[in-house]
């Protein structure tokens, strides 16, 4: 498996870049294109998905790429409870509202299980740098 280098290479990403496309289509008609409050608000909750995500990686450390998964995770959600908003009151359909909710749920897994894996590598750094200061004598060990 080779090093991604690049944040558009993240499928995560590249999903979340697909769920923006869509909920800004779906917020633009009718409506729901008139509601400034709710489909601006939809809108900046998917930009923030795939923003948080961008930004995370470039970061550079593993730590605020964690922090910046979580941040996207909790936008999804918000994503998807304005879904149900949308739909409750009649501003999407129920087909709409299934494609771009199976979107946000796809997205939110893929983060979860990028999130996790970005935790198993951060603790594993963090072990590992702990041994060498330990060896190095500036750590004390642990009984």
């Amino acid at each position: 498996m080779s090093k991604v280098e690049r944040f558009e290479d993240l499928i995560a990403w590249q999903k979340a870049r697909l769920l923006t496309r869509e909920v800004y289509k779906a917020s633009r008609l009718g409506a729901f294109g008139k509601d400034f409050g709710l489909s601006g608000q939809i809108q900046r909750a998917s930009v923030s998905v795939m923003s948080n995500i961008a930004e995370g990686f470039e970061r550079g450390t593993r730590g605020e790429f964690h922090q910046f998964l979580s941040t996207a995770k909790a936008s999804c959600a918000e994503v998807r409870s304005q879904l149900y908003v949308a739909l409750d009151i009649e501003y999407i359909e129920n087909p709409t509202f299934n494609k771009l909710k199976s979107l946000a749920d796809e997205v939110g897994r893929i983060l979860g299980g990028l999130r996790a894996s970005v935790a198993r590598q951060r603790n594993e750094q963090q072990r590992s740098e702990h041994k060498k200061n330990i060896r190095r004598g500036t750590v004390a060990e642990e009984h």
